[in-house]
């Protein structure tokens, strides 16, 4: 979440063993490390499972209420935990950042994965719904350690032809975590009357998500580096040129909600990922009241949700990557959205579900395809300040965002019905697209790379002026 001159004392390049190359990268160096793209793989690879663990109680939400004989708003708390636990961790946990390094935040939000994931076996009756709290709450604490790293990652490991593409593989990780979340569960619990034999169905799952965390973690442990030895780009070789005193948390912050483009694009990245978290979350509910004995479809319709925004994310990042348009495929992506959501509202009573797997696949491609284009564009619009500190933020917004809507939107759909709760979600898509639209494309790291650049060629012309 931070920049890369607070991981080791200014002036010194790191000599990464196993690396591309070895010893001491020379100054205004770049080049790109081979080793980038296990980092990217890796980091999905946990963030994937720590996003199952999310969605696998609320994608089966009417199995475990009876199974522990609890009320569908306990279950709805096991998902929203992860949005509680982040919001007071995540400065703490930047702050460690700074001052530790990526392979400390890589290590501690592996670690703290498994961990939850084994704990939740002790949980195997009807009465120890606590120690499933348990095993989920340290999960949400690895969620602080993964969620606002991509933008990070890709900054630090990928060139400037790569950074969106590499993002958006990294929230691709996530999406399809969570796709995962609303397709095995579904499979691996079926809704049995035994509760014995629902115990088993229940440990099964368990057992493969705690043996996959900890397969994942041994990896991070052997593989994954703190950086590379030369900076990937040029606005990253001008940040770790950066004398460090130069740099001050506290004050990167203040700074962050000084910039009002930033702070117009914390809120709507807050609306935008919000509906998205409480409509994730409250999926099952929708479903199984307009098309009862249907959790199996309720999961594949998640699936279509999540599936479909993972193309968008990687779509929308490689047009990034080649058009440098942040503004408007943000503002076009964001009306999407809200026309998606508009058409999902009204196509869900009507009795058809082939209906609802389209409209919900559109109404994914646009909404969960937001994500990274949110990362990116507010690093544009904060560069030199750390990627992860705003990416941190947009995430803050969006747990505070996505509780305040799931609590809300499930009161709605319990008093009003499901087409008044997604309304609700409706008209705040709507403020989000009217507020993205005031936001200024300011792309203060695009400037910098095209000045480095430059720089460079006149330098380089000096040169051959100098040798004729």
């Amino acid at each position: 979440m931070v920049r890369q001159e607070s991981l080791q004392a200014p002036g010194v390049a790191a000599a990464e063993p196993g690396g591309d190359e070895q010893g001491q990268g020379a100054a205004g160096e770049v080049r790109v490390s081979r080793r980038r793209w296990a980092v990217l793989l890796l980091f999905s690879s946990y963030s994937l499972c720590n996003a199952f663990q999310w969605i696998q109680y609320g994608s089966i939400n009417n199995v475990f209420m009876r199974f522990y004989g609890v009320s569908a708003f306990a279950i709805d708390w096991l998902s929203m935990s992860y949005m509680l636990t982040y919001i007071p961790l995540l400065f703490p946990v930047a702050w460690l950042l700074d001052k530790r390094g990526l392979r400390l935040i890589a290590l501690t939000g592996s670690a703290l994965n498994a961990l939850g994931a084994w704990v939740k076996l002790g949980s195997l009756r009807p009465h120890l719904f606590p120690v499933t709290v348990l095993g989920q709450v340290i999960c949400s604490l690895a969620q602080v350690f993964i969620l606002g790293m991509p933008s990070y990652i890709a900054s630090v490991w990928f060139g400037s032809r790569e950074v969106s593409t590499a993002c958006s593989i990294a929230v691709f990780g996530n999406q399809l975590g969570i796709a995962l979340g609303f397709l095995v569960p579904p499979v691996l619990v079926p809704n049995v009357e035994d509760v014995e034999k629902l115990a088993y169905h229940i440990s099964i799952m368990f057992f493969m998500t705690a043996g996959v965390a900890t397969a994942l973690f041994i990896l991070v442990v052997i593989v994954f580096k703190e950086k590379p030895p030369y900076p990937p780009s040029q606005a990253q070789a001008l940040i770790q040129s950066r004398p460090t005193v130069e740099y001050s948390y506290v004050q990167s912050i203040l700074r962050l909600l000084r910039n009002t483009n930033f702070v117009l694009l914390m809120v709507t990245y807050g609306l935008n990922t919000g509906c998205f978290y409480s409509l994730s979350t409250l999926l099952n509910r929708m479903v199984i009241h307009h098309y009862p004995g249907k959790e199996v479809n309720a999961g594949r319709i998640g699936l279509t949700i999540v599936l479909s925004g993972m193309a968008g994310a990687l779509l929308s990042g490689l047009w990034l990557d080649r058009t440098k348009t942040y503004k408007q495929t943000t503002l076009v992506v964001y009306i999407m959205s809200l026309v998606g959501m508009i058409v999902y509202t009204f196509t869900l009573s009507l009795g058809h579900l082939w209906v609802v797997f389209v409209t919900a696949g559109v109404l994914g491609f646009f909404m969960t395809g937001y994500l990274p284009l949110g990362f990116e564009f507010a690093a544009e619009l904060t560069y030199p300040e750390s990627e992860g500190t705003s990416s941190g933020l947009l995430n803050v917004s969006a747990q505070i965002f996505g509780i305040a809507f799931t609590i809300s939107q499930g009161q709605i759909m319990d008093h009003y019905g499901t087409k008044a709760g997604n309304l609700f979600l409706c008209s705040f898509l709507l403020l989000g697209t009217i507020m993205t639209a005031f936001i200024k494309a300011d792309l203060q790291r695009q400037q910098a790379n095209a000045e480095n650049e430059c720089t460079r060629l006149q330098g380089s012309n000096q040169i051959t002026d100098y040798g004729l």
